[in-house]
């Protein structure tokens, strides 16, 4: 059964003792070839973990993902994703708006009010509700985050 390694981690290991994918395949018992695979990320064998740990002097468990921590990583670039898509859906509607307001402004000069005061009223009340929809779930996901547990 394939495992699936913490390919970062066991690089920056072996750069820090300044070996080369050779000296570490060597010092495994391992092939080149395979170092380079698990360096780049591929699944590796339980044997080759277990050659992998030896040469390194640590317990097997260090050297794969954690796939709970790699989850929740996973989960935070997502609503990182989606926060950031609010704020930007939420400029954009800014910046129209404005646009639309001096418009609607030049709409309305010469007829001694402002006629096109119903849509702006109702634009404006649309990107009030936008923006209380984006602060909403910037609340929500930082009180979520606050209730789950540190570890």
């Amino acid at each position: 059964m394939p495992f699936k390694t913490d390919a970062a981690k066991i690089k920056r290991w072996r750069e820090e003792r300044h070996w080369s994918q050779e000296h570490l395949a060597d010092s495994a018992g391992i092939g080149v070839r395979t170092v380079q695979r698990i360096e780049k990320g591929e699944p590796a064998s339980r044997d080759s973990l277990m050659a992998l740990a030896a040469a390194f002097n640590v317990d097997t468990m260090a050297l794969v993902v954690d796939a709970q921590a790699e989850a929740e990583t996973l989960v935070e670039q997502e609503r990182a994703k989606v926060k950031a898509g609010g704020r930007l859906s939420l400029l954009i509607h800014l910046a129209s708006w404005v646009l639309g307001m001096i418009i609607f402004a030049a709409i309305s000069i010469g007829s001694g009010y402002f006629v096109m005061m119903w849509p702006a009223l109702w634009w404006t009340v649309g990107l009030v509700a936008h923006g209380v929809t984006v602060f909403i779930v910037e609340i929500v996901y930082r009180y979520d985050r606050k209730l789950r547990p540190a570890e």
